[in-house]
């Protein structure tokens, strides 16, 4: 035992992890990795390495850790404990070897310079500081899209280009994709610029009127990132299309990296440019789904002890059984309930809990939430016209709009199928039951029309209040 090379175990095991997942998922999670010491007093030795944030510590715990435990006595013949630590300061050896290069460090008036370089680069003035990889919180609804968007931000313009988020309001996209783009300004000299869709359209019309198109051109094609939030503010605007596809050509071939927000799959845009849609295709697309309750009391935790609050279980239990909708929500209900009790002086216990926030979990129903609403809205997302959904024509994109609309119908509203079924044509309730178990089948096997469904319902919620 006392004759092991534990770095050179280390190194071994690194590069098998290499071997074993691929360049991509092994750069987004074991390139910062470093070896730091070995234990070969215990019982059973161990080896433990640095790792770059808690990010990076929860993920390789929960998905890695048993596979390089295995690899690590494969090569060794014998049990090896496997640990990590963060890595907050210079561990010893790095101070060690800092202090071997004394002599190349640079004068203290370049320092100085190079700081404030950091210092700029701290946070960019298009994202916010806080919509961080540590700060953002990963379940099984937001997993993929997570691990996609870290391998992202390590090699930015070499895989998964264009990538693209979508979901319902309030789920994260926008902190995920913000994520990525300060991840890449805080750790290369990268140019990024993050801008919603409607400011882009609006940058883009400021061209046209001032004949200053070649400077908007130069001004997105020059750039090394590009992030653009919630892309179905482009939909019937024709010329904007038409703008963002040569930019987004111009950007990929260049191998710039291309990240954008929607709030459902591409594939639902009506109005869209089929050429983009094929762009959007050609790379990777990820959903998000609403946290399940065991990660909405993570994210509540998580919330709570980012403002310097502590809550007792039976509070988180209580918000995590009664907000589902999505990550937004839960939010408003920790700020909530946290200026309440600064204001008022009463501790956050699951009494106060209750009295504050009933009329949040019982919220009546929009008093205008009508079954032609829940038509017209469905029929308006699809591109149809509302007769479409209650006519008898068959084609696939109608029976799939009029399914959907009978199940939020049916979800939305205390109708019953036989109501339903008058609504749409006369239709009898055997059919309306029939279309509402497809649609329940569907989302066991499409988690992508979830995200449909919550976009439709809140695009409803909005219409019915304003009408």
């Amino acid at each position: 035992m006392a004759d092991l090379d534990f770095e050179g175990l280390w190194n071994k095991t690194f590069d098998q992890l290499r071997n074993n997942l691929g360049e991509e998922v092994f750069g987004g999670w074991f390139s910062d990795m470093k070896y730091l010491r070995c234990s070969s007093t215990d019982a059973v030795p161990g080896i433990t390495v640095g790792i770059p944030s808690e990010f990076h510590w929860k993920e390789v715990s929960s998905r890695y850790k048993d596979q390089i435990t295995a690899i690590l006595k494969e090569i060794s013949g014998q049990d090896i404990n496997f640990d990590m630590e963060i890595i907050g300061k210079p561990t010893k050896s790095a101070e060690n070897h800092q202090d071997q290069q004394k002599k190349d460090e640079p004068s203290p008036v370049t320092q100085e310079k190079t700081q404030k370089v950091k210092e700029k680069r701290s946070q960019h003035s298009q994202m916010r500081d806080d919509y961080t990889f540590d700060r953002y919180v990963v379940g099984e609804n937001n997993k993929f899209a997570a691990n996609a968007a870290h391998a992202i931000s390590k090699n930015p313009g070499k895989a998964h280009n264009p990538f693209l988020i979508y979901g319902g309001v309030g789920l994260g996209k926008t902190h995920l994709m913000q994520a990525i783009g300060n991840h890449i300004h805080e750790n290369t000299g990268n140019r990024v610029i993050c801008i919603t869709s409607e400011e882009f359209l609006n940058k883009y019309l400021e061209g046209i009127k001032e004949g200053t198109m070649n400077v908007f051109k130069n001004e997105f094609r020059q750039t090394d990132v590009l992030l653009i939030d919630d892309i179905q503010f482009f939909t019937g605007k024709e010329g904007v299309q038409e703008e963002l596809f040569h930019t987004f050509n111009a950007l990929r071939d260049a191998k710039k990296q291309l990240v954008f927000t929607c709030d459902r799959p591409i594939s639902d845009l009506k109005k869209f440019s089929d050429r983009l849609i094929t762009r959007f295709n050609e790379g990777l697309n990820a959903d998000l789904q609403p946290p399940r309750y065991e990660e909405r009391c993570v994210i509540l935790k998580s919330v709570a002890q980012s403002r310097g609050v502590t809550f007792p279980d039976e509070v988180i239990d209580l918000i995590g059984k009664n907000v589902s909708s999505n990550v937004r929500d839960l939010i408003s209900v920790i700020t909530n309930l946290i200026a309440y009790s600064e204001l008022m002086g009463k501790p956050i216990n699951l009494e106060t809990a209750q009295e504050r926030l009933k009329n949040i979990f019982n919220a009546p129903r929009p008093a205008n939430l009508s079954m032609d609403n829940i038509i017209r809205v469905t029929s308006e997302f699809f591109g149809l016209a509302p007769n479409d959904l209650k006519g008898k024509k068959r084609s696939q994109n109608i029976v799939l709009a009029r399914h959907i609309a009978m199940y939020i119908g049916r979800e939305m509203t205390d109708f019953s199928t036989t109501e339903l079924g008058q609504d749409f044509g006369g239709k009898d309730h055997t059919t309306v039951m029939y279309s509402i178990e497809k649609i329940k089948g569907r989302l066991l096997s499409d988690p992508t029309l979830g995200a449909t469904i919550d976009s439709i319902k809140r695009k409803i919620i909005e219409f019915s209040a304003n009408h």
